[in-house]
This record gives C-alpha cells, structure tokens and sequence, in this order.
C-alpha cells in the first residue's frame, strides 16, 4: 500500500506542474484501457497517448490542477481533481473530475474518468 501512496503522490505532482504526457509515459501499463464516462473504451497505451497528445495540443495554459481528495485501496486509486484551463475551441475551463486507476505491476491498468459530458466541452483524458 506504501508503495501504491508513493506513485499516485508522484503521479498527481506531475500532473500539478503540466507534466501529463511525461506522467503518463512514467506511470501507465502498454495494455491501459481508458474510457471517459460511459463513452467506449480506448486500448493500449499508444491510442490513449495519441489522444492525450492531441488534447495536451488544445490546451493553451494550464491555469491549475488540484487534487481535492485522494482515495488509495488495495489496488485501486481514486482522485477528484479541481482542473482550470484555457482550450484553443473553449476558452476557458473550470471543472471537476473524479479519476479511477486501476494498478497493476506499479502501473495503471485501466483509468476511468468521471466529469461533466461534451456539453460542458470537457472531453480529455
């Protein structure tokens, strides 16, 4: 379990600086399953990457990422983030969302999002 605290600290710090495609490359399996609310499932980790690296590429400036609540289990990591950005389409957004990992080996095996729907302009991983 102290070992589970350790990675999802260092996961969330890198978040916190701008640092999501290089936390991702550092801390997510080659066989990821990633899916945003109850939209279809996306496999691998070089699909998932290649649409974080297309979200990553609208986001003009990261104004803040915050972890309000952070909930470690056995093999299960659960964190509601406080996100704030400007998106090259939506201007400004601020919003919640809560992340599900699922770890396996030290590495996440499966992510689910939970946030508002594409009304609310927030399709990103």
């Amino acid at each position: 379990m102290n070992l589970l605290i350790e990675k999802v600290s260092d996961l969330n710090d890198m978040i916190m600086q701008g640092e999501k495609l290089e936390a991702f490359d550092k801390f997510y399996h080659q066989e990821v399953v990633m899916q945003f609310n109850d939209e279809d499932p996306v496999k691998g980790k070089v699909a998932n990457r290649k649409l974080l690296e297309l979200e990553q590429k609208n986001i003009t400036e990261l104004k803040s990422a915050k972890p309000l609540k952070v909930t470690i289990g056995e093999k299960t990591t659960m964190v509601e983030w406080e996100l704030n950005d400007r998106h090259k389409e939506f201007g400004e957004r601020i919003y919640t969302q809560v992340v599900v990992h699922d770890w396996n080996d030290g590495l996440v095996i499966k992510e689910k999002l939970y946030c508002g729907n594409k009304k609310n302009n927030i399709v990103t991983f």
